[in-house]
């Protein structure tokens, strides 16, 4: 684009008097005619009047842009034909109701994830594809302590999406979201990740864990929806949004989901041990994991002890920093989640922790988890 410099300096009228122009200027400023102008390049040059195009120096921006598009209109093309709108029908003592959700076609024979509050209680359910048609649907199973829920539709070679990494997401990280918020069948929006590892409390007041962050504007009807990367991968399920807040939405990780489905599908509940305790991830100091001569810098910090539990009786207190369950390391709360539901139910389980400067082996008597909202 061109610039123009304008007049250096103004000329004397007196010829006895003049000077070089360059004379008033910094030995190292080139001297330069009164009137430059300076052209990036051939193309750059000043629009025409009246003709209406990008400058030059917007071309970047735009072709970023362009990139952009096409990455959302790509995932949004692949992936829409595996999102399905959930139809629920409930009893209540006012009579028969109905809601609806999002879901997620996870295999060709009809298998789907959903969140369980979607599905809790359903006594009859609907997906409804993108292409018009129907189906009936059965559930599962459920965990409530993530809030997910499989379903499956009657159907065969149907249009399927795949679980991505979620580990490897990044905060910044460009994420899409697909579903059919207050019954708009297939919406697409975008948003960045904005956080990892949070924590919130579902509708029933327990906690769910190890949960995504992400700005993807979501709406009541897009619970159990896919949160898809740009090469669309699932990494996540849709689960909730804060109330009168934008640009805060909340999905479950694509690796809890996959540890969830292979549970549901194998034995139709997640059966896991409960200690009693509440924990996020926590990246520790590189010095801490050498002193220690730790396998990861990573941990499980414990946010809170449920009273009378295994861990409370075991001696485990908030902010203590779990670094390895009977041997295995621990970098996320999956590790113990997954941990928990191999472990048979009232064999003695040795945690390795950090407290303070001390590392310490305590051992702790998981017993069944019977919808309890903690680990």
């Amino acid at each position: 684009m061109a610039r123009s410099l304008g007049l250096l300096k103004s000329m004397p009228t007196d010829p006895t008097s003049q000077r070089n122009p360059s004379e008033d200027l910094p030995m190292d400023v080139p001297t330069a005619p009164a009137f430059v102008r300076l052209i990036d390049n051939p193309d750059s040059a000043a629009p025409q009047p009246g003709r209406c195009e990008v400058g030059a120096g917007e071309r970047d921006d735009t072709a970023l842009l362009d990139a952009y598009s096409r990455a959302v209109t790509t995932v949004a093309e692949a992936v829409g034909p595996a999102v399905v709108s959930v139809h629920v029908g409930r009893s209540s003592p006012r009579g028969e109701q109905s809601g609806t959700g999002s879901g997620v076609v996870l295999t060709p024979d009809g298998y789907l994830l959903t969140n369980s509050h979607v599905a809790h209680g359903a006594k009859a359910l609907t997906v409804a594809f993108t292409d018009g048609s129907t189906s009936q649907a059965t559930l599962v199973g459920e965990d409530t302590p993530t809030d997910l829920a499989l379903l499956r539709a009657h159907g065969s070679s149907l249009p399927y999406a795949a679980l991505g990494d979620s580990e490897k997401l990044r905060v910044g990280q460009l994420v899409i979201a697909i579903g059919n918020p207050l019954g708009f069948q297939s919406t697409v929006s975008t948003g960045v990740v904005s956080a990892l590892g949070r924590a919130l409390r579902g509708q029933d007041g327990r906690l769910i864990e190890n949960i995504i962050q992400h700005t993807a504007p979501l709406n009541p009807g897009s619970s159990g929806g896919p949160l898809v990367d740009s090469r669309g991968r699932v990494v996540g399920i849709n689960t909730a949004i804060i109330a009168m807040a934008q640009g805060i939405g909340f999905s479950i990780p694509a690796d809890t989901a996959r540890w969830v489905l292979t549970q549901l599908l194998t034995r139709g509940k997640v059966q896991r041990g409960y200690l009693g305790i509440a924990g996020r991830a926590r990246r520790l100091d590189r010095r801490r994991v050498r002193f220690h001569g730790l396998a990861t810098d990573d941990a499980v910090e414990v946010m809170s002890v449920s009273a009378m539990s295994p861990a409370a009786r075991a001696g485990i207190q908030p902010g203590d920093l779990i670094v390895g369950v009977h041997d295995r390391p621990v970098a996320s709360v999956d590790d113990i989640h997954r941990f928990l539901s191999e472990w048979p139910v009232g064999n003695p389980v040795s945690l390795t922790l950090l407290r303070a400067a001390d590392r310490l082996e305590i051992d702790v008597i998981p017993e069944e988890n019977k919808g309890r909202g903690k680990k």
